[in-house]
């Protein structure tokens, strides 16, 4: 039987890849460069609609498992035939907006499970792009940790067990659904700060920080891709993740 996610990113490194890149073959070379650092790679939007399944393949192509943030919210139907064609692709997590509300939500978990290959439905609560002033701008009320604890419970509540929020609300996200979800967290920064220009990425942490507060997954992209050393890097936030991880 295949390790859940949380098993994986304790037993190795919690780190994501995120495969920010605009073609496959820069993808690719780049993840089999950091492969021995990293436990996962990301893909995302840009190369998905770039190259497509040729971009969730990088994952057989640098021995690692594809977490594919399409980030789908549409109506339950479509959300439900598009989870059984990332099964079938190979993907390991599949992320969804928690905001498509609870028949979405689902029928996505349903769907997984029916493939039966292990794929795990993601929900994503806020995004990293946003704080409390853009929440007020689109009429949702509360503060940023509140909704995002809002939106899980409701995914939580329809069978999803993967989550995906800021480092600022795993802490919360914790208490919140406790040790039986998974949770991932972009918005991760090197600690000595070597990776904050150009961000655009509001809530962020540590790999210390995020990983004590209870991340399973940390997803990097910009400060592994962008460094002198990539895989020097990814094995320092590697490391300090894992130092910091609950026993």
């Amino acid at each position: 039987m295949a390790k859940s996610p949380t098993e994986a990113a304790r037993q190795g490194s919690p780190i994501v890849f995120a495969l920010d890149f605009a073609n496959v073959a820069d993808a690719e070379r780049a993840a089999i460069r950091v492969r021995d650092a990293v436990g996962m790679v990301k893909v995302g939007l840009e190369l998905f609609v770039e190259a497509g399944p040729r971009a969730v393949a990088i994952g057989e192509a640098c021995g690692l498992p594809v977490f594919l943030d399409l980030k789908l919210c549409d109506i339950p139907e479509t959300v439900e035939r598009a989870v059984g064609r990332a099964a079938a692709l190979g993907a390991r997590v599949l992320t969804v907006h928690a905001s498509g509300g609870p028949a979405m939500l689902a029928r996505a978990v349903k769907r997984a499970a029916s493939e039966g290959t292990g794929l795990a439905i993601a929900a994503v609560t806020v995004l990293t792009s946003l704080d409390a002033g853009d929440l007020e701008r689109l009429g949702v009320s509360g503060d940023v940790t509140t909704h995002a604890r809002r939106l899980a419970r409701l995914a939580f509540d329809e069978g999803v067990r993967t989550f995906v929020c800021s480092p600022r609300e795993v802490a919360a996200m914790r208490a919140e659904l406790g040790g039986e979800a998974t949770l991932i967290t972009p918005g991760v920064r090197p600690t000595d700060g070597s990776a904050t220009g150009g961000d655009d990425q509001k809530r962020i942490a540590t790999p210390a920080r995020a990983a004590a507060d209870g991340a399973d997954w940390l997803v990097v992209g910009r400060p592994i891709r962008d460094a002198a050393d990539p895989l020097a890097m990814a094995r320092a936030m590697r490391d300090e993740a894992l130092a910091a991880m609950p026993a």
